[in-house]
C-alpha cells in the first residue's frame, strides 16, 4: 500500500520573520548546524584540524574507524559527536579555540543564513533570550555564534572538562536528539517560545516549544513537520542550491 505524501506548507521570508516576532517571544532556542548556517561545522572541523596536524595520527586513525562505524550504524549519533571533542584530549584549550576561530572565519561565516542573522538581531534588539543548541564542539559553537552576540553562557553544546587549561577526555554533556531538550531543561528553559532546528535530531526540542520553526529541514525533519502541521521555511540559498524541493 502506498503512503501518499503531503508537504508541509513554507513559509516565505516575510512570513517567516513576521511568524516569529509577532509571538513576542521571551525565550528563542536555535540549533547551529543548518539552521543559523550550511552545513556541519562539526564534521568539518574534525576534517580540518586532522588535516592541519593538530591531532595525532593514533587519534586521527582512531576517529577515523569510528566515524566508518557510525556510517555503518554501530556508532550512535550521541557518541560519535561526543567523540569527535574526545579527539582533542591532552591539548591545551587555548590552541582549540584558536584554531576553532580560524577555522569559522575561513570556512563557515561565508555560509551564515542571512535571513536568521537578521531575525536573530530584531530579536535580540527586542531583549529575547537567545540560546543556541548544539551537538558540535562548544569550541566551535561559541565561535560561531559571536556572530549573532550570543554569549558562550548561553550555548549549550557538546563539551569536556578542561583542567589546568588542558583538554580532557571527560564529556560533560552532549545534547543530541533528546539530549538537547534535557540540556534545555536543566538550564531552566522548560518551554521555549521558539525553537529552530533542521534535522531529526533538534525533534525533541521543537517539541517542547510553544511554536516550533523547522528551517532548512532535512528529507527526515520534513515529513514530521507535515504530521504535526509545522510551517517550514527555507533560506533563499538553499533554494537556489536544490532543485528537489517538493512545491
Amino acid at each position: 500500500m502506498t503512503t501518499t505524501y503531503t508537504a508541509p506548507a513554507r513559509y516565505t521570508t516575510a512570513e517567516f520573520e513576521d511568524a516569529v516576532l509577532s509571538l513576542s517571544p521571551t525565550t528563542a532556542v536555535f540549533d547551529c548546524d543548518g539552521t543559523l548556517w550550511s552545513g556541519d561545522a562539526g564534521f568539518g572541523f574534525m576534517m580540518w584540524s586532522i588535516e592541519a596536524g593538530l591531532v595525532s595520527r593514533n587519534a586521527s586513525d582512531w576517529i577515523d574507524s569510528r566515524y566508518r562505524l557510525y556510517l555503518h550504524g554501530e556508532v550512535s549519533e550521541t557518541q560519535m559527536c561526543g567523540e569527535m571533542v574526545q579527539l582533542y584530549v591532552g591539548l591545551q584549550e587555548e590552541e582549540i579555540r584558536h584554531a576553532a576561530a580560524e577555522y569559522f572565519r575561513s570556512h563557515v561565516e561565508a555560509h551564515i543564513f542571512p535571513e536568521l542573522r537578521s531575525l536573530l538581531a530584531k530579536l535580540r534588539d527586542g531583549g529575547v533570550d537567545i540560546w543556541a543548541v548544539s551537538s558540535t564542539n562548544n569550541w566551535v559553537i561559541e565561535e560561531g555564534v559571536r556572530r549573532f552576540d550570543i554569549p558562550a553562557s548561553r550555548v549549550l553544546a557538546a563539551r569536556v572538562r578542561v583542567t589546568d587549561g588542558r583538554i580532557t577526555s571527560d564529556l560533560i554533556d552532549v545534547p543530541s536528539g533528546d539530549g538537547k531538550a534535557i540540556a534545555l531543561r536543566k538550564a531552566g528553559v522548560e518551554s521555549p517560545d521558539a525553537v529552530f532546528g533542521n534535522s531529526i535530531h533538534d525533534v525533541a526540542m521543537l517539541a517542547i516549544a510553544k511554536r516550533a520553526f523547522p528551517v532548512n529541514p532535512s528529507p527526515a525533519l520534513l515529513e514530521i513537520s507535515a504530521d504535526r502541521n509545522w510551517t517550514v521555511f527555507y533560506p533563499a540559498s538553499v533554494l537556489a542550491d536544490s532543485k528537489t524541493l517538493a512545491p
